[in-house]
């Protein structure tokens, strides 16, 4: 199988909203404004930071918001949901119908287009969203995929060895057929980064149109098979400590017993999690 393409590191706005620090154009202005510094020195707008950067706004660190108890939430997001907090155009966002936060709110982990369904990860956990996210962390994203057409053997070769579409490339690191008759046609695919669109882009480059495209996995979170469109679940406890032993985090977990230790795990083997236990 082809070695994944190096991911760049995120761009400062970028990796300090999916912190919760604020919108991302907020953190603009803060940036513009001179009031924001990396490795002491002022920031730029577009500068990309790597994990061990200090960050500071008005000379106070930044980092990823930690909260008294960590939660992590498994949503199976339906088609026509946004993934932003407010959508100017009054659409439904995905974040409507979640639980309260006494403290904090909950961030998305990485985003789904308003076509694409299926899992997508929430925490309340700045630092936890931040380091799954991060191109260097290596969490790849797995996608359920029906598309108009069946790909060949050369063009299943060539989409895991990768390909330049608008100056960047663009690579499955697995890529399965699963089945199919007539015009429909299930695939299995999986990438390394969350870029915009990719996985339409790669089908569209070997010329097939994808007519629908879910989410089933993020690093060792599963999506269930039990979990019902449009509704959640959460991580419990000894899924949170294997997670944040995976990601090489202190873990911030509900002390004693909890009603989140009797859920079933929705972590599959991963390189290291089997290690952890």
């Amino acid at each position: 199988m082809a070695e994944a393409p190096l991911q760049q590191a995120p761009r400062l706005q970028k990796a300090l909203a999916e912190m919760g620090h604020g919108s991302r154009r907020q953190i603009e202005q803060w940036i513009a404004d001179g009031r924001v510094s990396v490795n002491g020195e002022p920031a730029r707008l577009g500068q990309r930071v790597e994990p061990g950067d200090a960050v500071a706004l008005d000379g106070k660190p930044l980092s990823g918001h930690r909260p008294a108890t960590s939660r992590v939430l498994v949503l199976n997001k339906l088609e026509g949901l946004v993934c932003t907090r407010r959508d100017p155009e009054g659409r439904r966002t995905v974040f409507d119908n979640l639980p309260r936060l006494r403290q904090g709110r909950w961030i998305t982990v990485g985003r789904l287009d308003i076509a694409t369904s299926g899992l997508l990860v929430l925490t309340n956990d700045g630092a936890l969203a931040h380091r799954m996210m991060h191109p260097s962390t290596g969490l790849d994203r797995e996608y359920a995929v029906r598309a108009y057409g069946r790909l060949d053997d050369a063009w299943m070769q060539r989409l895991i060895d990768g390909v330049v579409i608008d100056g960047e490339r663009y690579a499955f690191t697995d890529l399965r057929y699963y089945d199919g008759s007539g015009r429909n046609h299930w695939y299995h695919v999986a990438l390394m980064d969350g870029k915009n669109r990719a996985v339409r882009k790669l089908f569209e480059r070997a010329g097939l149109t994808v007519s629908r495209l879910k989410r089933v996995r993020f690093g060792p979170i599963v999506l269930p098979a039990t979990l019902s469109r449009g509704r959640f679940t959460e991580l419990g406890r000894a899924d949170l400590k294997a997670l944040y032993g995976l990601l090489k985090l202190p873990a911030t977990l509900p002390s004693g017993q909890h009603r989140r230790d009797t859920k079933a795990s929705l972590l599959v083997p991963y390189p290291e999690l089997e290690r952890l236990s």
